[in-house]
């Protein structure tokens, strides 16, 4: 492993860890409160180094595995960027910028590359290829419903997709890092019980701020 690799590799484990560990901060505290948003900030951060570096790791060792955390990583970037953005669409008179729909385009283009190529694995004998077709089902389900919302103001459903988005990213930081360590384990399952335990929750807070507004 070349010392560039290696530099990359360790940075985006400790950016991950971070992202992981600000995510939960974030869960805990008061929504809303200062606590909050350094923690949400935090998580940003990490979670943009962390696309980052994964991009200079499949550049210079551009293995299967590596383009699939690419792809989920593009994935999971652009729920914590659309969050972020969401928090920017509160007022009717706010609209989207031109780096909203690039971002939008971008992950409902790599989604949908990630849901074929999961196809292609499944057909191939892979189970596997469940899981990329899941990813990119949800990726592809949540940038095509930003470029639709581009269209039109949400209104008050800013905080619903904001929530959404910053747990949907957490979820997929989580099942990175339950992959990579624990996938000789559990196989398949590594890669979705994040996604299992958190849907419900999505659903449940979803539902509570919903009834809130």
């Amino acid at each position: 492993m070349g010392a560039i690799e290696a530099w990359s590799l360790w940075l985006h484990i400790a950016a991950g860890t971070v992202a992981v560990a600000a995510g939960v901060a974030a869960l805990a505290t008061t929504k809303g409160g200062r606590r909050h948003r350094q923690a949400g900030r935090l998580f940003l951060a990490a979670m943009a180094v962390t696309v980052a570096t994964v991009f200079v790791l499949v550049v210079l060792v551009p293995t299967s595995f590596r383009i699939v955390l690419t792809l989920v990583a593009v994935f999971s970037g652009y729920l914590a960027f659309s969050g972020y953005r969401a928090l920017s669409r509160k007022r009717p008179s706010d609209t989207a910028h031109a780096a909203d729909w690039l971002a939008a385009g971008s992950v409902v283009a790599a989604c949908l590359a990630l849901g074929v190529w999961g196809v292609v694995w499944f057909l191939g004998g892979s189970s596997f290829g469940v899981v990329m077709v899941v990813f990119g089902a949800i990726g592809v389900t949540f940038g095509g419903q930003d470029l639709r919302s581009f269209y039109h103001s949400e209104g008050g459903a800013w905080l619903v997709s904001h929530l959404q988005r910053m747990l949907g990213a957490f979820i997929a930081t989580v099942s990175a890092v339950s992959a990579v360590n624990l996938t000789p384990t559990l196989g398949v399952l590594a890669w979705v019980w994040p996604t299992i335990v958190g849907t419900p929750l999505i659903a449940y807070l979803s539902s509570k701020y919903e009834s809130d507004r």
